[in-house]
């Protein structure tokens, strides 16, 4: 599916000039139709392009100003050919295509390299195939309110929720900052409601927009995608798993636990290790919690190659409510 998306581009570039090439022909048709002129004139220009193009390569007496003459000509017509067009209430360029990138012409590239457009369409793509596009409309860090963690101590932890939520939010922004060059793995563990979910979300508006391919998954999700590898096959689902940049695992805990989502849980994370392709998983469950429901081979792998982050505090959907409520 990712091998797929250069050709799926350059199709979008193919239709976008095709429809453009139909829609002067029409342009075209109209100006015959009302200004037959403009067309008589169209046509002369490029009689005398095509003898400026060859006369340029031939080997004829006083060619520089043969050439001069013609483009002087090519140069009247032209003006003419444009005040007909004002003159009958038309733009200039009427008769030429109307590029939607100038920079590229409309097809992706500026010499050999890519264009600024060509990225942007990558990323809707990516977008697309994320799961994530009506999430992120309001799950992003432009919404994202630390005011909503108390600022007092939670119980026996070492710092209150707001500061603890601080940090993770700094180690957050540097693991976008640092995405190309770290091979940093995130843990969110800890009390449902905690901002888990949102901050993941969060990391990857930023990271999509960005131009790299984030693809969310719930647990449950997941197993029933490894579930479709595994007994049908489907190898542009694995493509996905294993070659996006970063995968997010939501929820972990929640799908259901046997033998075969162990395996494959374990499959897919070793996986992405070995080809230090990111991965960010959330959990609602503790250390000990996740210790006691997975395998050895898991929990080494989350604990030994993840910067682990405990979120606690306040259920803040709890708390936004409270605060939506008037008095």
């Amino acid at each position: 599916m990712i091998n797929s998306y250069h050709e799926s581009i350059m199709r979008i570039y193919e239709n976008i000039r095709n429809d453009e090439k139909t829609a002067l022909e029409k342009r075209k048709e109209e100006i015959q139709q009302k200004v037959p002129e403009v067309i008589a004139i169209d046509n002369n220009i490029r009689k005398l392009c095509l003898e400026l193009a060859i006369s340029s390569m031939k080997q004829v007496e006083n060619r520089d100003e043969l050439l001069k003459q013609l483009r002087n000509k090519i140069t009247d017509m032209r003006v003419k050919k444009s005040e007909l067009l004002v003159a009958n209430g038309y733009t200039q360029d009427y008769l030429n295509l109307r590029y939607k990138c100038p920079a590229c012409k409309d097809t992706g590239y500026i010499g050999s390299s890519k264009c600024s457009c060509y990225r942007q369409k990558l990323v809707k793509l990516y977008y697309k195939n994320s799961e994530l596009s009506e999430m992120l409309m309001d799950n992003n860090f432009d919404n994202f309110n630390i005011e909503f963690y108390s600022t007092r101590r939670a119980g026996e932890e070492p710092e209150s929720p707001r500061r603890n939520m601080e940090k993770i939010v700094s180690k957050s922004i540097n693991f976008i900052k640092n995405f190309s060059s770290s091979s940093e793995n995130l843990l969110f563990y800890g009390s449902s409601g905690t901002g888990k979910t949102f901050l993941s979300h969060c990391i990857a508006k930023d990271l999509l927009d960005k131009g790299f391919f984030v693809v969310y998954r719930t647990a449950e999700e997941l197993m029933q995608n490894l579930r479709s590898i595994r007994f049908e096959n489907n190898d542009a689902i694995q493509d996905l798993l294993v070659s996006c940049d970063l995968l997010i695992i939501d929820d972990l805990g929640t799908e259901q636990i046997s033998e075969f989502s162990k395996t494959e849980l374990f499959n897919i994370l070793n996986k992405r290790l070995l080809k230090k392709s990111k991965i960010l998983v959330s959990t609602n469950y503790s250390l000990k919690e996740l210790l006691s429901i997975y395998s050895e081979r898991i929990t080494s792998r989350l604990f030994g190659n993840f910067s682990l982050c405990k979120f606690y505090g306040d259920d803040i959907r709890v708390t936004k409510n409270m605060h939506s409520i008037k008095p």
